[in-house]
């Protein structure tokens, strides 16, 4: 037992990039038969059954078998079925949108676990890139097929969802557990959030303005050139923004940080489940999987409205953003169940700000260099939608207090919106 002790020993000197703290984190029940045969181990060995369960077989099981949700992963290969065996497209829409679900919280995992070798300030970027990674593919497929007003429509919506729904839910249900407390979060950090959503309401309002107006200087021209310049601006803004919380300002305006400072569980969720390697195979994977799924999804959408003879603006400003957010819906529940409204914000009000600030510019410029004429004049209603959205929002995140009123308020003003959106006509749809 001497060699293959001390052979163990030095494994354990090479590959230890985390923190030396003696907690044991995250066991699955997958280990805890190895757990239990070694209970006098040194932190040494412990650290090597860890990397141990760091092989691909305990790769597949953390990323396919560990969440509930991939109960759903099967309707992914039944798409492509029904795609080619029949031409019921409603069948088609509806399965992609439950396949691309489970997907888009995995791909959120694996961003998380590349982001813990990566350092803050690559970790911001790469949740601000595969953070909302499902919306950007959807919405660069259907700009490349030409479907510009799906693309506005459903990054729309993903806000709007993000906004009243999300958010709604979380302080609704967060407020009735503790009903007997007033909950708070950290206000600065959320005045923050709302100034960048107002900032990205000018920037899509100025062209529709200005093509409702018709006072461009060349008509169709200036408004395209307009978008394509204020798009930048705004990824410039989403860049120093970036900088400002994870460099500049990162104990003042990270909530992240002061809900690990309270103590309790923060130890649990800081360990790796994936090494760096897996968790960008994993990416690449997953990206590849949801980009063919939505393909799929994309060609369904005119489909599925004759069907259903639903709007295809319902389709993409409600149905669409279900997929998109379905991680963000139940991650900022939890958070708030457990009085961590801080996380909540960071969840439901960031991801807005990614979508306003990051996704929409992206796309236009993106569809730029594709030659496609993709704009921020999101055409009136949908603008005007926008604006008094991100205005009640606002007003209720100022006091930095919520409650199951705030959040009831909330979700009744989304279902005002599902509603116009139910009986609106777009007039400029370009399918």
């Amino acid at each position: 037992m001497g060699p293959i002790e001390q052979k163990i020993d030095l494994d354990s000197d090479e590959e230890i990039p985390f923190s030396s703290t003696p907690v044991m984190r995250k066991v699955h029940a997958f280990d805890s038969e190895t757990t239990h045969a070694y209970p006098h181990a040194d932190m040494a060995n412990s650290r090597v059954f860890k990397q141990i369960r760091m092989g691909p077989l305990s790769s597949i099981h953390t990323v396919i078998f560990k969440s509930k949700i991939n109960v759903l992963l099967p309707f992914g290969p039944l798409v492509i079925l029904l795609h080619y065996v029949t031409e019921k497209h409603e069948w088609v829409f509806f399965f992609s949108l439950l396949g691309i679900t489970p997907l888009a919280e995995r791909l959120g995992f694996a961003t998380e676990q590349l982001a813990f070798y990566t350092g803050p300030t690559v970790g911001g970027l790469l949740n601000a890139t595969f953070g909302n990674a499902t919306e950007m593919i959807i919405s660069i497929y259907a700009l490349n097929n030409g479907m510009i007003r799906v693309v506005q429509q459903s990054l729309l919506g993903s806000i709007l969802s993000n906004m009243l729904l999300v958010l709604g839910c979380s302080f609704f249900i967060g407020g009735i557990i503790h009903h007997k407390k007033v909950q708070v979060f950290n206000k600065a950090s959320a005045v923050v959030n709302s100034g960048l959503l107002l900032m990205a309401v000018m920037g899509i309002m100025f062209p529709a303005v200005l093509h409702f107006t018709r006072t461009e200087v060349h008509f169709g021209k200036s408004e395209l050139a307009l978008s394509r310049f204020s798009s930048c601006v705004m990824l410039i803004a989403y860049a120093s923004y970036l900088f400002f919380q994870l460099k500049s300002q990162v104990n003042l305006y990270n909530p992240f940080d002061e809900e690990r400072g309270d103590g309790g569980d923060s130890d649990e969720e800081e360990a790796p489940e994936l090494t760096q390697w897996e968790a960008i195979a994993w990416l690449a994977i997953l990206t590849i999987w949801v980009s063919l799924l939505s393909g799929y999804l994309v060609d369904a959408i005119q489909g599925a409205s004759d069907s259903w003879n639903m709007p295809v603006s319902f389709i993409s400003v409600i149905l669409l953003p279900i997929v998109g957010n379905a991680t963000e819906h139940g991650s900022a529940i939890m958070f708030a169940m457990k009085d961590k409204l801080d996380i909540t914000i960071g969840v439901a009000i960031g991801s807005s700000t990614q979508i306003s600030m990051f996704v929409i510019p992206f796309c236009v410029v993106v569809g730029w260099f594709m030659g496609q004429p993709m704009d921020l004049n999101f055409q009136l209603f949908e603008t005007a939608s926008l604006f008094i959205a991100v205005l009640v929002v606002a007003f209720m995140l100022q006091e930095g207090t919520s409650n199951y009123f705030k959040g009831l308020m909330l979700i009744l003003g989304y279902l005002i919106v599902a509603a116009s959106f139910y009986v609106h006509v777009d007039l400029s749809n370009d399918d």
